[in-house]
């Protein structure tokens, strides 16, 4: 067997065969964005996928059999060459047990390089990253000796950070673990009196109740009051986010109006900076929840055009994100009764989904899947539950109503 690793050999046998990515792509049907990422080891194969480029490339079991002995290398290499190596709170200490005043900034910025993972990585390979954090954090706030500023400064990063612990938590269907983040995350905020980290805590729990069947209506609202002053940015997310609360309890009215006020906010401006936590919040991310409320309120007419503009220039590199939001848009298509445009779309969806580490684009997928029954005849709905067939195991756990919550 090689003792090389799996995106080595990969690589090597590619270009032994003289086959390029886009070659490649069309041999195994996922995409050349994705095939490149598990070339330099951004992204670990699962088995199913080391499986079909295996067979695309004649490798005869090798391939299988480098994902068979573990993690790749390359994942921990790219976290790694990123600077996000798991930190010690005794690193971060000045003399004994005294934090300095710069110490809360030094974290901050580290949480911030973190938190970008998030795009390109999920839940299953952040979370065990994520919780380090809020440890390592949470034991300077224990052990160190600090002025009443910098504590409150090192309490809202442990709040950052168990949102961000939370939500890794969550996406890979960890609920109790993300339930008790955010919580503890609501609590380091409260102490450190930040209103837009207790309203964005709020909403990670709202999300949470949706996704348990539970009523989550108040707590979305609440979020909303709780950071009515914050800057824009923050305004838009948690009314954004309360819009879809409102659409998953079928109340249109109030869901426009969250809307609304979240789109109204996103042209707003004021001197204030951005909390570095609302960074990927733009007129996109407005579109696609709006399309995504549109699409859950069986609006087809209102959810396909701002899905479908939305999504044109989204990167197949957001695997996780992309998946999740072409999934609604295969509702939206079903409840056009665009069957063969739904499935298309679903198709994509699997493809994007294989290699990710969330259990949600499979949960929407097998949702779908479900929907599609009364045409399980059509060649296409027969593809697609093939192409489903074949995902990670980990991918088809049972599904609640709301699991494409971001």
């Amino acid at each position: 067997m090689s003792d090389l690793s799996f995106s080595e050999r990969m690589r090597q046998l590619r270009q032994a065969r003289g086959i390029s990515l886009r070659g490649l792509a069309r041999c195994t049907f996922y995409g050349k964005t994705y095939l490149h990422e598990l070339e330099t080891g951004v992204k670990p194969p699962t088995k199913a996928v080391a499986q079909r480029v295996d067979d695309a490339l004649g490798a005869e079991g090798e391939l299988v059999a480098l994902t068979a002995a573990g993690p790749s290398i390359g994942r921990r290499g790219f976290v790694i060459a990123a600077g996000l190596a798991a930190a010690l709170p005794h690193t971060l200490l000045v003399h004994g047990r005294r934090v300095g005043a710069a110490t809360p900034r030094q974290i901050a910025e580290r949480t911030a390089r973190l938190r970008r993972l998030d795009n390109y990585l999920g839940g299953a390979d952040t979370h065990d990253l994520y919780a380090a954090e809020v440890h390592s954090t949470t034991q300077l706030i224990k052990d160190g000796s600090y002025s009443e500023a910098t504590g409150r400064q090192l309490l809202a990063v442990l709040a950052e950070q168990a949102q961000l612990a939370g939500w890794a938590a969550f996406d890979a269907g960890q609920h109790s673990d993300a339930d008790r983040l955010y919580r503890t995350s609501l609590a380091a905020a409260r102490d450190a009196d930040n209103p837009p980290l207790i309203g964005n805590a709020l909403a990670f729990l709202a999300y949470q109740q949706l996704d348990l069947g539970k009523p989550a209506t108040a707590t979305a609202a609440a979020s909303c009051d709780a950071a009515d002053t914050a800057t824009p940015g923050v305004r838009a997310l948690l009314n954004l986010r309360a819009g879809w609360a409102y659409a998953v309890t079928g109340d249109a009215a109030l869901t426009q109006q969250h809307l609304d006020q979240g789109t109204a906010c996103l042209a707003g401006h004021d001197d204030r900076p951005e909390p570095d936590w609302v960074w990927w919040v733009d007129r996109v991310e407005g579109d696609i929840m709006a399309g995504r409320c549109w699409a859950v309120l069986n609006r087809p007419l209102r959810a396909i055009p701002v899905l479908e503009r939305a999504l044109a220039g989204f990167d197949d590199t957001q695997a996780r994100d992309k998946s999740l939001y072409l999934s609604w848009l295969a509702d939206a298509y079903l409840d056009a009764n665009e069957v063969e445009q739904a499935c298309a779309t679903a198709s994509v969806v699997a493809r994007l989904a294989a290699g990710v580490g969330s259990i949600r684009p499979g949960q929407r997928l097998f949702e779908i899947l479900g929907r599609l029954e009364p045409h399980a005849a059509l060649p296409c709905v027969v593809e697609l539950r093939s192409l489903a067939s074949e995902m990670p195991t980990h991918h088809r756990l049972s599904s609640t109503p709301n699991s494409g919550s971001r």
